[in-house]
């Protein structure tokens, strides 16, 4: 299959702008740890105000996958919605630079900027993330260029843009689109609270519209309801090929057509768990994409992940078709 595009992502076009914060500023600021909260308008631009010593990187956990990719040489494209304005052209741009179409322009005149998400690492490397959604949120169906869609070997989904049925919706034309015209379809599920508040059409997906699916614990077990994380890999991958799960220091578990593969990972403590699960992604499609095996996929996504956090910001700095050579992977 030689189409225009290895891979298509489709989802939240997110600036990330991120700074080093101590722990009592966390409490200060009422910030939870550790975890990604949605802000409204006014709180995005008190915390952007608190920030010292910003840097800005065009982020979303898909966006940086394909950053990955980019830098692993393969043809990219990104589904996403800016506004016109000086952080959405910085974004589109940016995108452009890494070596993935962009293929929306910014939006103008639009009644929502460009999302951001502010990122304050803690001295542990643990990221709180506090995320404005701006009009990336209102990603639709009419947004989808069924032609880029229909161009892709793999077109890859964000869990974060389910929380709107426009999102949805564009979810499912991007797939069907892409199936039908002999590619493949998965999605991250990116967040366990966006789960919860879409369980049923989740696992719809998942079974009806999707041929792989990546998430981490907390995400798979959030499907089913349970701690249960055996059964639940069970069970998703009853109506799903191939099922990646990431276990952070205990490693990843695949499932394909009901043969597991378990990788094991070096334990090793982050500068910045920011785009750990992105960077893992970037990894195990690049080696999905060229036709590895599954043990190679995951040692591919493992890799990547290891390079990712032991610098500052989500996307990778090294090269990572050298590193997978010098795991003689490549």
């Amino acid at each position: 299959m030689n189409k225009k595009y290895q891979v298509v992502g489709i989802g939240n076009a997110v600036v990330d702008v991120i700074a080093r914060a101590e722990d009592t500023f966390l409490d200060l600021m009422g910030i939870q740890k550790g975890i990604m909260q949605l802000v409204e308008r006014e709180r995005g631009e008190t915390l952007y105000a608190a920030m010292e010593e910003r840097t800005q990187t065009p982020g979303g956990s898909v966006a940086n996958t394909l950053a990955g990719l980019g830098n692993l040489g393969l043809r990219t494209g990104f589904i996403g919605r800016v506004h016109d304005d000086a952080l959405g052209r910085f974004y589109a741009q940016a995108m452009e630079e890494d070596g993935t179409d962009f293929v929306n322009a910014p939006v103008p005149g639009g009644e929502l900027p460009t999302s951001r998400s502010m990122i304050f690492v803690s001295p542990d490397g643990e990221r709180s993330m506090n995320t404005y959604l701006g009009i990336s949120a209102e990603l639709g169906p009419d947004d989808v260029s069924e032609d880029v869609a229909a161009e892709a070997e793999v077109v890859f989904l964000e869990g974060y843009l389910f929380d709107k049925d426009k999102g949805k919706n564009a979810f499912i034309r991007t797939a069907r689109t892409c199936r039908a015209a002999g590619g493949k379809t998965g999605i991250a599920i990116s967040d366990p609270f966006c789960v919860e508040r879409h369980r049923e059409d989740f696992l719809n997906l998942i079974e009806k519209e999707m041929d792989f699916v990546i998430g981490n614990e907390a995400e798979i077990m959030s499907l089913y309801r349970n701690d249960d994380l055996e059964a639940d890999l069970e069970a998703v991958s009853a109506v799903c090929p191939l099922v990646i799960c990431t276990r952070s220091g205990d490693g990843v578990s695949i499932i394909q057509n009901g043969v597991r593969t378990d990788i094991p990972v070096t334990r090793i403590t982050p500068v910045d768990a920011t785009g750990a699960g992105d960077q893992f992604a970037a990894g195990f499609l690049y080696g999905l994409a060229t036709g590895r095996d599954m043990q190679t996929c995951g040692r591919m996504g493992c890799i990547a992940a290891t390079e990712v956090i032991s610098h500052i910001g989500p996307r990778p700095e090294k090269d990572l078709r050298a590193l997978f050579r010098q795991a003689e992977l490549i």
